[in-house]
């Protein structure tokens, strides 16, 4: 018998919900956007009634529902269902977000950290399905991770594992607004690929990005340095090599470390394609040991933008 859950992805810019099956297929959806709402009561009425007009639409009641699944961009309690805090949403410091929304719909409530979320659809659902064993990294502003062993969500002691973007990269390096220095998230994320090309394009070393942005430096992006890779770009495809070569030596030690069967890289930053992931699996092959190294399969995410809600509705699966 396929049974339903409800997803929800809560991002800083929208939040995304859905009524998914256990076969991962998301049968209605909705959004949100979440800027709209000035506070964090205002925004968890608002998910409380498109959860409910959801299960409306879709001819059930709400206990016909496994549950409501939330995934949030932040440090979570998984135990008690307490949101830390969380990235570009102001008003959620030490959230019980689980208790909130059990209150209000009589449904239970699971929450964890989005990239965890991510995590478990894909090797649910997605890029990594069956898999016993698996990494999943986010690239884009930041890094985030999620790790699954035995074919069931790793969070650590105090839920806070998978932080991958946060593994130092060098030893003596640029400071990270995690605390820490070095970082791998400030060599490889968004706002570094675009601050390294403007150096290229500065250099005269870039004209083809260049004219693709007519000068204004600004406009300079991840995408922008992908279509320009994809052209030939000698100067993209250099530095999509020097990105891919930082990822992978920080995936070597993950390998060497947890011994995953696949590791799956999804977000924004993936979508520069085989520019990015060559030089990832020819670092990780390097690097790594050499029965890990040549047994570890390196994937791009499947479940793209719906991750996060099938995600979410899994952890009911």
């Amino acid at each position: 018998m396929t049974k339903n859950a409800i997803g929800i992805d809560l991002g800083g810019t929208y939040t995304k919900l859905a009524l998914v099956d256990s076969k991962g297929k998301i049968k209605h959806r909705s959004r949100l956007s979440t800027t709209d709402y000035d506070s964090r009561d205002s925004l968890l009425e608002a998910i409380a009634c498109e959860i409910r007009a959801l299960i409306q639409k879709a001819g059930l009641t709400p206990g016909n529902i496994e549950g409501i699944g939330i995934g949030v961009p932040g440090l979570v309690d998984f135990n008690r269902g307490l949101v830390y805090g969380l990235t570009n949403v102001r008003g959620w410091k030490n959230t019980p977000l689980k208790l909130l929304l059990e209150r209000k719909l009589k449904i239970p409530v699971l929450v964890d950290n989005d990239v965890n979320i991510m995590a478990l659809g894909e090797c649910k659902f997605g890029a990594g399905r069956g898999a016993r064993n698996a990494v999943c990294i986010t690239l884009g502003t930041g890094v985030g991770g999620g790790i699954i062993i035995d074919g069931s969500l790793y969070r650590g002691a105090t839920f806070s594992a998978g932080e991958v973007g946060h593994m130092p990269l060098k030893e003596d390096g640029l400071a990270c607004n995690c605390g820490g220095y070095g970082c791998l998230e400030r060599y490889v994320g968004n706002r570094h690929i675009a601050s390294e090309m403007k150096s290229a394009i500065r250099a005269g070393r870039a004209p083809g990005v260049k004219a693709m942005v007519k000068g204004d430096l600004s406009s300079v992006t991840p995408e922008i340095v992908s279509k320009a890779a994809r052209k030939g770009d000698k100067a993209a495809i250099a530095l999509w090599e020097k990105i891919g070569g930082r990822i992978g030596t920080t995936l070597s030690g993950i390998v060497n470390l947890l011994n995953p069967e696949m590791i799956i890289i999804g977000g924004g930053v993936a979508d520069a394609g085989e520019p990015l992931f060559r030089p990832v699996r020819r670092t990780v092959k390097r690097r790594s040991m050499r029965i890990p190294g040549r047994a570890v399969k390196i994937l791009k995410a499947k479940l793209g933008n719906d991750a996060g809600m099938i995600g979410a509705a899994a952890l009911f699966f």
